[in-house]
Parts: C-alpha cells; sequence; structure tokens
C-alpha cells in the first residue's frame, strides 16, 4: 500500500505541516484589546490634582478642579481627568475613569473605574430627576386623553432617518404616552432625523431597549427613553435633549 512505501511518512509529515501552516496564515488576527482593558487601576485621593467632569441639572456637562464644588445630586458617578496626562497617556477617549464623589468626600480616597463614555454619560443623566415621562405598570400605562381631530393620527410625527446615514435620535415609547408624543413633536419641529419605536407593539424594539438600558446600567421602567448617538435620556426634557445634542464630555 501507498503507506508502506520508502519515505511516504515523510511526505505525508511534511503535507501536515504545509497545511497547518497555510491554516495559521489565513487565520484573521486577533481582536486587539480595547481601551477599557488596558486603563490601569486609578486611586484618587481628595488632595489629588484632579480634575471632575459631572451633568448639570439641565443636561450639560461641566467640569471643576474643587470636588466639593460638584452639586450633590451629581456626586454619584463623576468623571475624573488627570490634567497632568495629555490624551495619548491618559488612553481615556472611548472609555474614562469615574467615581463615587460621595465615597471620595467621605473618605478621602476612592478607587476610580473604568466605564465606557456613552456609560458615564448615560449614568451621570439618569442621576436627576426624569424629564416629562410615564411609568410603565403591567403590560399597559395609563390611558391618555385623545385630543379632538387627533385620534388614531401621528401624520407629521412618525420620525425619518437621514438619507445620509442612521437617525439622530431613537425614541423609544408607547401610544398612550403623552410626554412620547410631545417628544416626537419636538424632533419633527426642529427636524432633527430620528426613529420611533413602540415598545408595546413591538416585542423586538422592547428587546432592543431592554438590552441597551441593561449595557448602560440604567432602568428601562419608564418612557419615553431616548436614545441619542448611543446614549441614553430617560424622559422628555428639551434642555437636556438639546445638551446631548451638541454637548460632549
Amino acid at each position: 500500500m501507498w503507506f508502506n512505501r520508502p519515505g511516504s511518512r515523510a511526505h505525508t509529515t511534511l503535507a501536515l505541516l504545509v497545511l497547518v501552516g497555510a491554516c495559521k496564515k489565513g487565520a484573521p488576527p486577533a481582536p486587539p484589546p480595547t481601551a477599557q482593558a488596558e486603563l490601569p487601576p486609578l486611586e484618587v485621593s481628595k488632595d489629588s490634582a484632579l480634575l471632575f467632569t459631572h451633568v448639570g441639572p439641565n443636561g450639560s456637562f461641566a467640569t471643576t478642579d474643587k470636588a466639593d464644588k460638584v452639586p450633590e445630586v451629581a456626586r454619584r458617578l463623576v468623571r475624573v481627568i488627570d490634567p497632568a496626562k495629555g490624551v495619548a497617556e491618559r488612553r481615556d477617549t472611548s472609555n474614562v475613569y469615574v467615581v463615587d464623589l460621595r465615597e471620595l468626600l467621605a473618605n478621602g480616597k476612592a478607587r476610580a473605574r473604568a466605564m465606557s463614555r456613552e456609560a458615564f454619560e448615560t449614568g451621570a443623566l439618569a442621576q436627576l430627576p426624569p424629564g416629562d415621562s410615564s411609568t410603565l405598570t403591567g403590560p399597559h400605562g395609563p390611558p391618555l386623553p385623545e385630543e379632538p381631530g387627533e385620534a388614531g393620527s401621528d401624520a407629521g410625527i412618525a420620525g425619518h432617518a437621514s438619507a445620509g446615514g442612521p437617525p439622530v435620535v431613537i425614541l423609544y415609547g408607547t401610544p398612550w404616552c403623552g410626554a412620547c408624543k410631545a417628544a416626537r413633536q419636538y424632533l419633527a419641529a426642529k427636524r432633527i432625523p430620528f426613529a420611533y419605536k413602540d415598545i408595546e407593539n413591538d416585542q423586538s424594539a422592547a428587546r432592543e431597549l431592554q438590552q441597551k438600558a441593561s449595557r448602560l446600567g440604567i432602568p428601562a421602567d419608564r418612557v419615553p427613553i431616548l436614545d441619542v448617538r448611543g446614549r441614553l435620556l430617560v424622559g422628555f426634557d428639551r434642555a437636556r435633549l438639546e445638551a446631548l445634542l451638541g454637548d460632549a464630555t
């Protein structure tokens, strides 16, 4: 038989090595580590020369070098920045360091943790009282009184994505939520490209919202929730929405 011929073993071994080498060469490269994984542990103290970025009542973000200047309502989630380091050295463009400032002020020190920038901004906003919204109680929320001549009509506020790409805002809501309708009317009037997703009648939209909220660490127990370029805003608040559309941390 062929495998009994002299030299057949060496020939077979060589063929296997060639095949293995070919497989290794064609394998896709391993994905690069994320920026969050690259951020080393960081211990901060009250006396550290740091900058603290926090959210304001109107949804805009401000930065101060005094920890005790951060409003109490915004202290649970605050970004910390070492101004002595450049952006390349800090490596915190996509992921950032955050602290619970209450712990820092109480104990004089705290351990900073890394999270995505979107999660920080979403969580910081979630500390504030929600904007106009309706809670989700059971499969159906409270009924919304119909306005004269508008029963079942959503003309002009359906929401449209821009021709050049995805919508700027994704609005998750329900048909009975008055704040949802107000948000849709506002976006349409401002000509802000948006998509409306009914989480009561579209189970895939409901699952999508739950996944986003879980990933960013906020509850999804009320509507509307607006996805603004990857950051979630609970309730309809014009000032906060405009801040998210125009500002970044």
